[in-house]
């Protein structure tokens, strides 16, 4: 009986690391806006590394996260470090690639609560008076990562906090044009 038992124990865990391996081994998550500003506005608050204070999602998580910058204040090499909390975790962004008031390439290198290098990019689109800004996010998921996306949709959970801070971040161009 036991044996049986043993067996059915065994049969369950291989099966799930089966289940778990045939995962997709990558990653691609996107949300769009349309930004109220012209794509000179947009662009200045992502190439600027640290305009992002007031609409970065993740900041807000954790409002003890100490963050450094590094290099240029903008632009290709620009470097901001951050170290906080279980909900932000630790790592550093550097801008890889900027064309101005169209692209933003990210490299995105993290170190806690587990290792991992992505690539995010924002991308801008003039739109009339208004620019649709596209964040998203690429990426390598390792045995562990696909683990947690068989529980917790990895699209649903950043993409919802990309999907903020661009709602974040068309207030806070909203907010400088009234000045």
């Amino acid at each position: 009986m036991w044996i049986k038992i043993l067996a059915g124990v065994v049969l369950v865990i291989v099966l799930f690391i089966v289940v778990v391996a045939l995962q997709p081994s990558s990653f691609h998550i996107a949300r769009s806006a349309s930004i109220a500003a012209p794509p000179q506005v947009a662009f200045e608050q992502v190439n600027v590394i640290r305009n992002w204070e007031p609409w970065n999602p993740w900041l807000k998580l954790d409002p003890n996260v100490k963050t450094t910058y590094e290099g240029p204040a903008e632009g290709k090499g620009a470097i901001s470090r951050w170290v906080g909390d279980k909900n932000v975790g630790e790592g550093s962004m550097t801008i890889i690639e900027s064309r101005p008031d169209e692209l933003v390439r990210l490299r995105l290198d993290f170190l806690k609560p587990y290792e991992s290098t992505c690539t995010a990019e924002f991308a801008f689109q003039p739109e009339g008076d208004h620019t649709m800004v596209t964040w998203s996010m690429d990426g390598e998921k390792n045995f562990v990562t696909k683990m947690i996306g068989l529980f917790m949709g990895m699209d649903k959970m950043i993409g919802e906090q990309f999907a903020k801070g661009l709602t974040d971040m068309n207030a806070t161009v909203a907010a400088k044009e009234k000045q």
